[in-house]
């Protein structure tokens, strides 16, 4: 079988760093960063390495602890995917991989060693290759949908909102620190509080807002310390006895961890039901000259899941783009639950006593992949945008200022089967990191950041449930950088005992 190449597309690299010199200021643009203060992300991440003289392109999957002050992520290790110079998002054909495993005789793998504690009964798959589908029938050809209403939209975001989150190692998917505590201990958990208002603006509404945040749970995760776990006391909601409560903390008086706004921009897909995909539309890639090398454009991929109006999922992926795309840094995950609590002008008579239902992520099971294996019902909405099309988007109602969409749905069966590869990181293990693509993270969700046969880069994420319903938020980007697609799905689980004929 022969590999298909793909023709490198130029496109000119933007000029995102103006003083490498200055301090950081916050980040008010929410899609693109240089610098995060807070610690639930990254630290400045201005790259000064020079471009590799090799030709080989690599994905890379960076641990990061932000409390190590000033030292380099480099410093870590790093878990690279080796891939066809030709291919812009740095990995082969996934035929032809195939076919060059074949040809390898059995023995032991290549890879990262990583290290951990015993796996104990409680082991389970941390990360693993991405989930194949076996088959997939169509049930419903695409219809087109009409574009959501953003005042909608707003309104459906706004209020009050109670939470939990937590970040993971995106090379193990083991939860991380996001914090040292006043005893210079690890604190691993946080409860946050989020006000998010609708303001009105000369064009359209804007919505703002502001997330103050506490840490807790010097202890990690609860499933993870197996050996001391029988010693653990739980309480009736099966949390750990020694962790505080949400109630327990003033959050209105806590630190800021986020404060920023969102309009109708250009990276942002929404749907009524709050559910939301926010990213650059444009990723740099191409050639680099030697005097931009230290450029390292660093974006945010935000995705939002709604689950009965009154829960919803925020994932966030850091993501480095290096050498002009050719090596892609996969810098921090985080992963917020959060539940309404009421309008966000009621805050001060409300006092917002509603009693926070979600769990900690440390105190939570994970999803393994057996559970989303077998015949799915998907219900699927689209969106694509339409580049460079002046006259389409006055017909679509569209400003210049913004990206028209087409709003397509679908509906499908699809048989889902276990990835080829997988690694509970419970004990030391030797993986090939060519094979992760997946984290199955605690509370059903899995995050993950993939490149396709055809080299389109996907960064998605999962909300499954024990009801059999798997929520799910892709956003893809073509071999030119520029946003392709997002998609929205629900996926219902067959539950009968026979396949139908």
């Amino acid at each position: 079988m022969t590999l298909k190449k793909k023709k490198k597309m130029q496109t000119p690299l933007f000029n995102l760093c103006k003083s490498l010199t200055s301090s950081l200021p916050s980040c008010h643009n929410h899609n693109q960063c240089f610098g995060f203060h807070n610690a639930l992300l990254v630290p400045s991440i201005c790259d000064f390495r020079r471009p590799n003289d090799g030709d080989g392109r690599r994905i890379v999957a960076q641990s990061y602890n932000p409390n190590d002050g000033n030292s380099r992520p480099g410093n870590k290790g790093k878990a690279t995917l080796k891939g066809n110079k030709e291919n812009i998002w740095s990995v082969d054909n996934e035929m032809a991989e195939k076919e060059k495993r074949k040809g390898k005789p059995k023995g032991r793998r290549r890879g990262k060693r990583v290290a951990g504690g015993r796996k104990g009964k409680y082991g389970r798959i941390l990360v693993s290759g991405t989930m194949l589908i076996e088959s997939e029938t169509v049930l419903q050809t695409q219809e087109p949908v009409i574009k959501p209403v953003w005042r909608t939209f707003a309104s459906s975001v706004s209020g009050i909102w109670k939470g939990v989150g937590a970040v993971f190692s995106p090379i193990t998917a083991e939860m991380e620190p996001i914090e040292i505590g006043k005893k210079n201990e690890n604190l691993y958990d946080c409860y946050t509080l989020s006000r998010i208002e609708a303001l009105p603006s000369p064009s359209s509404s804007e919505i703002q807002r502001k997330i103050n945040w506490v840490t807790l749970n010097p202890h990690g995760e609860l499933f993870q310390n197996t050996e001391i776990k029988e010693d653990i006391s739980v309480d009736q909601t099966g949390v750990d006895s020694r962790l505080p409560k949400f109630e327990s903390f003033n959050l209105k008086a806590s630190d800021v961890m986020e404060e920023d706004s969102m309009g109708d921009e250009p990276g942002l897909v929404y749907f009524e039901d709050g559910s939301y995909s926010r990213g650059p539309v444009t990723i740099p890639v191409g050639e680099i000259s030697e005097s931009n090398y230290y450029l390292t454009p660093t974006f945010k991929f935000e995705q939002c899941l709604v689950k009965g109006c009154h829960k919803r999922l925020r994932v966030v992926h850091t993501i480095e783009f290096a050498n002009g795309g050719a090596d892609i840094q996969i810098m921090r995950v985080g992963v917020y639950e959060e539940q309404w609590v009421s309008p966000s002008n009621y805050e001060d008579q409300s006092d917002n006593d509603a009693p926070l239902e979600l769990k900690p992520f440390s105190q939570r099971k994970r999803t393994q992949p057996s559970e989303l294996t077998g015949s799915w019902k998907v219900f699927e909405v689209s969106a694509t945008p339409i580049y460079g099309e002046e006259d389409g988007m006055e017909l679509l109602g569209e400003s210049s200022e913004t990206t028209p969409y087409v709003y397509l749905c679908t509906e499908a069966l699809n048989r889902r089967n276990l990835p080829e590869s997988s690694a509970s990181f419970g004990e030391e293990e030797m993986i090939d990191m060519q094979d992760v693509s997946v984290m199955w993270l605690p509370g059903g969700v899995t995050a993950y950041v993939d490149v396709k046969k055809d080299g389109v880069l996907c960064v998605g994420v999962g909300w499954y449930s024990d009801e059999g319903i798997n929520l799910v938020m892709e956003r893809d980007y073509g071999l030119d950088g520029n946003l392709k697609e997002v998609r929205s799905k629900s996926e219902v689980k067959r539950r009968w005992t026979e396949e139908p004929k």
